[in-house]
């Protein structure tokens, strides 16, 4: 071949091979433009339903999370307590003022973390002055236990807001956030000693060494009376039970005149009290009948007498409620400003007994056990599974005496501020109905009818 003919041979294969280059490029250039191959939407790794992107836990914008605020049990919690008792009366030998007490030994055998204080015979006049000397002493919760030298309390409650103030009702129900007012249901241990004592006397007449007339007063012999009368009449028995007022709760030497004309006059053959001193119970040993004990088992905690001569007491459990106010002041809660706990409320003492607000009680003995051995075979079998089954029905908060009976008054009692007592023959409330606490409390301010108020 000679040169001329490979050098036409040439071009053509040269524009070729140029052609491509540039097709080449061309693809080239057009695949870096191109935007990136449309993969199918690949998932991002599958992290178990991922969470928005984890930006490093970013605070919200601007404004810090607003607190939640803290609930009443945690707020203010305390380590300790102090309770503060003031006795209207000395203690020794005596059933109000030695229950307080000794509620207050229970609370502080229980709780380490809670000490007791207390000033005796305090009246009215030195009820601020010994609160305000305890509490420099640290005490927490002030308490008048009864009311004529508790209500002077309510005047510096608000100078101390971080105290509790505690004060008996007797009849007035007045309350503040750190002034609160308590009493038990006694009136339900009282209906069964009314049973008991309607089955044992003989003579058909049961006498009240009373203190003076007041709702408290009233309240109490009310219940004491339905028990009477219930029994009376499922014993087909005529039954007069007599009250005669001493004029004040602890008057030993004016409760024994009392009793005794009781007694000589009246010819009772059971005797009860609504006052604060052993005389009555002395006149009842000394003539042989028998003693219906109040607010403390007389025979079990002081000695007094023996079930020869106490058939049966109630005992005032006053740490029932102690307890409520103590946990919730340590626990940092606002406390019930009105308590008027029964027998349907207990508490487990430090030993691990549990013992209702109020119950019968003898020789330390409770229930039907309380009867006095003496006194249990006079008594009929109806009774006995009568006062049972109402305990265990009260205990179970299914049945209470001021629901089942009509209130119909006996023309006696206490006037009291725009409250006069009502007309003999009234009916106050229907069977069946239940009373209000404030009530009870504080209104019911007359005897049922049938109970014999003497001069």
């Amino acid at each position: 071949m000679n040169g001329k003919h490979l050098r036409t041979q040439g071009i053509p294969a040269l524009k070729t091979a140029i052609i491509s280059l540039v097709l080449v490029a061309l693809i080239i250039g057009i695949a870096s433009c191109a935007p990136a191959p449309t993969q199918p939407a690949a998932p991002q790794p599958t992290q178990p339903a991922a969470p928005a992107p984890t930006q490093p836990a970013a605070p919200q914008p601007t404004q810090p999370p607003s607190p939640v605020p803290p609930t009443p049990a945690t707020a203010g919690a305390k380590t300790d307590a102090t309770l503060a008792i003031e006795h209207f009366s000395v203690i020794k030998g005596t059933t109000w003022s030695g229950a307080h007490d000794r509620a207050a030994k229970r609370i502080a055998e229980k709780y380490p973390n809670v000490k007791y204080i207390y000033r005796e015979e305090v009246g009215p006049d030195a009820s601020v002055p010994n609160a305000k000397e305890m509490i420099a002493e640290g005490a927490n919760i002030v308490v008048g236990n009864a009311e004529f030298m508790g209500m002077p309390l309510k005047d510096i409650a608000d100078q101390y807001p971080d105290t509790d103030f505690v004060s008996i009702v007797a009849s007035d129900v007045t309350t503040k956030t750190n002034f609160i007012r308590m009493f038990p249901r006694q009136y339900q241990a009282l209906y069964l000693e009314g049973l008991i004592a309607g089955a044992l006397t003989k003579s058909g007449n049961i006498g009240i060494v009373s203190a003076f007339p007041t709702v408290q007063v009233q309240r109490r012999q009310n219940g004491f009376l339905l028990g009477v009368q219930d029994a009376a009449k499922l014993l087909n028995k005529d039954i007069k039970v007599y009250a005669k007022y001493v004029g004040n709760w602890y008057l030993p030497a004016e409760e024994r005149d009392i009793a005794t004309t009781l007694v000589n006059q009246y010819k009772v053959d059971v005797l009860t009290q609504q006052t604060d001193s052993s005389s009555p119970l002395d006149v009842a040993t000394e003539q042989k009948i028998w003693f219906v004990g109040k607010d403390m088992d007389i025979v079990g905690e002081y000695g007094w007498s023996n079930t020869d001569t106490v058939a049966v007491s109630f005992d005032t459990r006053w740490e029932v409620e102690y307890e409520e106010l103590v946990k919730d002041y340590l626990a940092g809660k606002q406390p019930p400003t009105l308590l008027f706990w029964g027998m349907d409320k207990s508490m487990t003492l430090a030993d691990g007994t549990v013992e209702p607000t109020v119950d019968i009680m003898n020789d330390g003995k409770v229930g039907i056990d309380a009867i006095s051995p003496k006194a249990r075979p006079l008594i009929p079998d109806a009774i006995v599974e009568l006062v049972k089954q109402r305990r265990e029905q009260m205990i179970a908060g299914t049945w209470d005496p001021f629901t089942e009976h009509e209130f119909v008054s006996n023309g006696t009692g206490v006037a009291l501020d725009n409250l006069p007592i009502p007309a003999k023959g009234t009916v106050v409330k229907k069977a069946g109905e239940t009373p209000t606490d404030e009530w009870l409390l504080s209104k019911f301010n007359f005897d049922l009818n049938g109970l014999n108020v003497l001069e």
